[in-house]
């Protein structure tokens, strides 16, 4: 078995609970860790006998560009993606962060990780 973790991806998105948020945008920062088994990848140093990770990130930009009031809906949309793409998941966790939440205050961030 072996973890593929794809860190730190940004995208520029329009989710939140406020109208204004879903017009102006936010910078989000989305973590991935997906558990597969990795063993004919090691041997045959093949991409289809892996995980593509590259395919990864286009599915989780995909997702990033539809709009939502909640980071919990995008995370469950995510993961719902990446089991349905990736037969090959045994485990996958998604973070996604919202940088400067207008909550009002000072907040770098707010996140949400889901895994299933």
């Amino acid at each position: 078995m072996g973890l593929i973790e794809i860190e730190d991806m940004e995208f520029y998105a329009y989710h939140g609970h406020f109208k204004e948020e879903q017009v102006v945008g936010n910078r989000f920062l989305v973590n991935v860790a997906i558990r597969t088994n990795c063993q004919a990848a090691s041997k045959s140093d093949k991409l289809e006998d892996a995980l593509n990770y590259q395919l990864v990130y286009q599915l989780i930009k995909d997702e990033m560009e539809e709009k939502s009031h909640l980071l919990e809906h995008i995370g469950g949309r995510i993961l719902d993606s990446l089991y349905a793409t990736f037969p090959a998941i045994h485990w996958a966790k998604v973070k996604i962060s919202k940088m400067n939440p207008p909550m009002g205050g000072q907040i770098e961030r707010v996140s949400v990780t889901l895994e299933r």
